[in-house]
């Protein structure tokens, strides 16, 4: 894909438009380590234990970790995610690895690097986590472990301001590390593919910088997937989606219109974009794309060498690649070379069991917050 950008972003900057010539070399220096962020220990730990605790969501079924999920890359491994009870998802889950870098969130972008407000909308709303939130902060008050979190944390009293905080602090810890692409490790294969990614595959028009994305939206064609349309728990969710996100005619509309939602073109020519997901760790976080419909890399690999799918917006630069078998699996063995260890340890998961029973109160009339 051949596409014009902008020189504002650096590791960008060396593309010509259309089918120009690259003016320079991509080097891996443009793409990688992915760079560590300043945390605060206190903070990140608090959070840390927040991302695993079900009384964030509005009946204490489902936690922050139910779908991101530190086994599976924090993604969960589903086509589409679960959603709160009594309704399903209609989105892939993405990670949250490297996610508290990214320029937008969300497959739309509809919500930029605010990670305050992303930590609300996803514990609020019905779709999602389903929580008054405070509700949320009288149940935190009640857990004598996060009184004392809260206040050495330096939050003083437990607030959901402060929750909205901690837990995007825990979020900055989660950078990958250990990728053959950052250790120098990387198999001949791999080498090879790395060439083609930057070369004839044309993958590092989007697919740039640490993350391996340009954090903007693109029609590639990604083809529907009926269960978002047959099961009535995932619909009746894309409809509240819709609703509330002002898509117009949302009750017959048989597609996730992407990033539509932020610009609501009225000639349609945005529908169908998502943003350009990360590469890191994708060895955890199949299946692939927005929707769930590519189950293995060997079969994103081929999607793209067709030239992508069918779609009246796609973009013309999406063209078939001609690539050979060999250099189809060598892409294959790059993009498996920047996953790398899992982040399943103590520092990236609260492994102590959350007690959710509370004692009982005896006079509530003699109580005070």
């Amino acid at each position: 894909m051949k596409r014009t950008v902008s020189s504002k972003i650096p590791w960008l900057a060396a593309f010509a438009v259309g089918a120009a010539v690259v003016a320079s070399p991509v080097l891996a220096a443009d793409f990688g380590p992915v760079p560590t962020v300043k945390v605060d220990a206190k903070k990140a730990a608090l959070g840390k234990r927040l991302f695993s605790d079900p009384r964030l969501s509005g009946d204490a079924a489902i936690s922050c970790s139910t779908c991101h999920v530190p086994q599976k890359g924090f993604s969960d491994g589903l086509a589409l995610a679960k959603a709160y009870p009594g309704s399903d998802g209609f989105r892939n889950t993405p990670t949250l690895i490297n996610a508290a870098q990214k320029a937008a969130w969300f497959h739309d972008g509809r919500i930029g690097t605010n990670l305050n407000d992303v930590t609300r909308e996803s514990i609020t709303e019905t779709y999602s986590m389903n929580m008054d939130m405070r509700l949320m902060q009288e149940r935190i008050k009640q857990d004598p472990i996060y009184v004392k979190m809260f206040k050495d944390a330096g939050y003083g009293e437990p607030s959901n301001g402060s929750i909205r905080k901690a837990i995007p602090e825990y979020l900055k810890t989660l950078t990958s590390r250990g990728a053959p692409f950052d250790t120098g490790k990387m198999s001949d294969a791999a080498q090879r593919g790395f060439e083609l990614f930057k070369g004839k595959a044309g993958c590092s028009e989007c697919h740039s910088g640490p993350r391996f994305s340009d954090d903007a939206p693109h029609n590639i064609g990604v083809p529907e997937n009926p269960e978002i349309w047959s099961n009535p728990a995932r619909h009746i969710t894309y409809v509240a989606f819709s609703m509330f996100m002002g898509i117009e005619n949302y009750m017959n509309i048989r597609r996730d219109v992407g990033a539509h939602i932020r610009t609501h073109k009225s000639d349609g020519s945005d529908i169908g974009k998502f943003m350009t997901p990360t590469l890191r760790e994708l060895t955890f976080t199949g299946p692939y794309m927005h929707n769930g419909v590519i189950k293995t890399l060997d079969d994103v690999v081929d999607f793209y060498n067709r030239g992508g799918g069918r779609d009246p917006n796609k973009d013309p630069r999406v063209k078939s690649l001609g690539l050979s078998k060999d250099e189809r699996a060598n892409l294959v063995a790059f993009l498996k070379s920047l996953s790398g260890d899992p982040l399943t340890g103590p520092e990236h998961v609260w492994k102590d069991k959350i007690n959710v029973n509370y004692a009982a109160i005896e006079n509530w009339l003699k109580q005070r917050n």
